[in-house]
């Protein structure tokens, strides 16, 4: 039998595996506690409190998202490929974790209207990951100006995918239905002429 995780990476998988799936404020501590096996006072130690704990399994979270999506671009071949990979990073990143009802950095948002300074700012680098790494993308296609604009485009649809997965779509319809949207945002501004993608 594999020896159980420490406890303190078993509260990090039981909180985000409940934010995921129940959401942060209609799950009490006590729930957490019993599904990750550990005392309030390993829980206080490890985290200070509910929201520290909540904070580090969205830090985690968040990096293995940009492992998935950095993965995703690099596997593209051309630049409205890696552009478009952040619709294949969402749906290979639901199946390596605990899927969520929709985003968890969304959820937690808007469970939390007045977070601590550790969780903002933890909420805002998902924020910044998707504006920034889109931009960067966007700009092997299209000027500064532009790649700024069809990166908030692109970010619009994403965030469309993500509503359409909370009101029930399947996950791969879903994403393959944003990626040809998003496409032709690519192509309102690069011409159909520089588009290689159907």
């Amino acid at each position: 039998m594999a020896p159980q995780p420490p406890a303190r990476e078993r509260l990090l998988d039981a909180a985000e595996d409940l934010a995921a799936t129940q959401g942060v404020t209609t799950t009490p501590v006590d729930v957490i506690l019993d599904r990750a096996q550990v005392s309030p006072a390993t829980l206080y130690a490890h985290f200070g409190n509910k929201e520290g704990l909540i904070t580090e399994a969205l830090r985690r979270r968040l990096a293995r998202w940009d492992t998935t999506w950095q993965e995703c671009v690099d596997e593209a071949g051309t630049p409205e490929e890696k552009l478009l990979a952040l619709f294949s990073a969402l749906s290979r990143h639901r199946r390596s974790l605990t899927p969520s009802r929709w985003c968890v950095f969304l959820g937690v948002a808007a469970e939390t209207p007045r977070p601590g300074q550790d969780l903002a700012d933890t909420l805002a680098a998902d924020t910044d990951l998707l504006t920034h790494r889109l931009e960067g993308l966007a700009t092997a296609l299209v000027e500064d100006g532009q790649a700024r604009m069809l990166a908030r485009q692109i970010i619009l649809i994403y965030t469309g995918v993500l509503g359409m997965i909370l009101r029930g779509a399947e996950v791969e319809t879903a994403t393959a239905e944003g990626r040809r949207i998003a496409a032709l945002a690519v192509r309102s501004c690069t011409g159909p002429s520089e588009s290689h993608l159907p």
